[in-house]
């Protein structure tokens, strides 16, 4: 059997006394065993990381964007060979599988420009003879904890722009699928990354404790769930660290009565149920707004899901595929029960999907609720599976209040031909990002993502200017070069006195 292990900038000769299995989705058989780490482990890559992250911020930005742009090369040449390695661990479909890795080479591709967006301030003349400068300096060693979800973006959103501004970086993903942040790490040293600036190392909440806790690691990403997000927050910071960490969602997608629903219904097709709901950018609610607008979409929908292929992940014709684990498809499936316990209409059931041939995959199948309301759990809480619920709204007032209200404030859509009603929504809205007839908002790599309430915990969002300030600290100089005279004769004046 397979074995997947570190990737570590010295020799580790001891060997692993913790494993977990690695499951291949599609027809629940364990493929491999990841070793786990240790805190004695974490510590001689952090040493590693200390011996080799001064000389690596001291290459001057262009070398290391020179990096970058070798490293995106080979990730489009590897690009089918890590698709497929993906598929084969998650179960998304490779389709969903080359886009999970897109998404995190254009946050490469910013970091190409890293020379530019690295340059400071300067002030001539802030006082007589005096001028003030800033610039940024890496934090030192930076850590990532990543989710099964995306294990190639968000490893990319992490490890690019902290290893691009100058840092040494830890990488801690999911033991669900280990492999391709592992392969990228080896993507990144074949592209000129010095040995110990970039370290994988797999683990479970023993390493996850070992780096919020750890003195030299100064800044620690994260995403996951928003309960265990929170303890990461907290534990982090007590520990002096700065700490940005994004939890779940439960998105909304708001219909007006004037909306394309054909477009509607094409959209929530693949915004609720691709990657089988498993992204914390679906959108797994809908809200008609007004009677009339629920009954057509509700007519236009149900065709629509019965319609969706569900399929192993190597099938080209299928809309999305198996869950991660046996462990989160019954997770899933009780979700269900609890809708239809709670009083909710199931319209169309996705429980116990067998897929021939492969009967023991971990497959859901796509799943409506009708007739939902705030007050049942299964609204409340996070799905995270191929389940689409409708909560109907009377008017747009409500409409808007619905994602507002909500615990969580990752994403919100809405679909409308009024562009005051747009623009009203987008402004009052108390969601982190917004789409206007756009499913799933996720912003451009140059802009920034992060949700609100109990979807994000810190200041600072993933990548884009925010995660250039995240990973790395300013720095500000005032400088006054006196005349050569030796007279004494000039004062210093502070710049706000003079």
């Amino acid at each position: 059997m397979r074995q997947i292990s570190h990737s570590l900038a010295f020799d580790h000769a001891e060997p692993a006394q913790r494993f977990s299995d690695v499951f291949d989705p599609n027809n629940g058989s364990v493929q491999a065993r990841v070793a786990l780490g240790d805190r004695a482990l974490l510590d001689a890559a952090v040493e590693a990381a200390k011996k080799a992250q001064p000389a690596w911020a001291a290459v001057n930005p262009q070398r290391r964007a020179r990096v970058m742009f070798n490293f995106k090369a080979l990730v489009e040449k590897n690009m089918d060979e890590l698709a497929h390695l993906l598929s084969s661990e998650h179960g998304k479909v490779i389709a969903d599988s080359k886009g999970d890795i897109q998404r995190g080479l254009e946050v490469i591709e910013f970091c190409c420009g890293i020379p530019h967006v690295l340059k400071g301030e300067y002030t001539q003349g802030a006082g007589p003879g005096i001028d003030v400068y800033s610039f940024r300096q890496p934090v030192g060693i930076g850590a990532g904890i990543t989710p099964f979800n995306f294990p190639g973006m968000i490893p990319l959103w992490m490890s690019g722009v902290a290893i691009a501004t100058g840092n040494a970086f830890i990488m801690k993903p999911s033991e669900r699928d280990p492999s391709v942040p592992v392969r990228l790490a080896e993507l990144f040293s074949e592209a000129g990354l010095p040995d110990g600036i970039l370290q994988v190392l797999h683990g479970d909440k023993e390493m996850v404790d070992a780096i919020l806790d750890h003195p030299d690691i100064k800044a620690v990403s994260f995403v996951g769930s928003s309960d265990i997000a929170h303890y990461v927050y907290n534990r982090g910071v007590a520990a002096g660290k700065r700490v940005q960490a994004m939890g779940g969602a439960k998105n909304h997608g708001i219909v007006m009565p004037d909306a394309d629903l054909d477009q509607v219904v094409n959209d929530l097709s693949g915004a609720a149920f691709g990657s089988a709901g498993e992204r914390c950018m679906a959108l797994p609610v809908v809200v008609p707004v007004g009677e009339k607008t629920a009954a057509n979409l509700r007519e236009k929908l149900i065709p629509a899901i019965e319609a969706l292929r569900v399929g192993v992940s190597t099938d080209a014709e299928a809309h999305y595929g198996p869950v991660v684990t046996a462990a989160h498809k019954q997770k899933i499936e009780n979700w269900i029960q609890t809708g239809v316990d709670e009083g909710a209409e199931l319209v169309v059931d996705g429980r116990g999907f067998k897929l021939q041939g492969h009967e023991e995959g971990f497959f859901v199948g796509p799943t409506l609720f009708d007739h939902v309301t705030t007050d049942m759990s299964a609204y409340k809480e996070e799905i995270f599976g191929p389940v689409l619920q409708i909560v109907r709204a009377e008017s747009f007032e409500e409409a808007v209040a619905l994602p507002s209200k909500h615990q969580y404030g990752n994403g919100v859509a809405i679909f409308t031909r009024n562009g005051h009603a747009a623009r009203e929504f987008a402004a009052r809205v108390d969601v982190g990002m917004v789409g206007i007839n756009v499913p799933i908002p996720v912003p451009v790599a140059y802009h920034t993502f992060g949700g609100w309430k109990r979807s994000a915990f810190g200041d600072t969002n993933q990548h884009g200017m925010e995660g250039v300030k995240f990973w790395t600290k300013v720095k500000t100089i005032t400088q006054r070069w006196p005349d050569g005279g030796g007279t004494g004769d000039s004062a210093f004046v502070i710049p706000t006195m003079g």
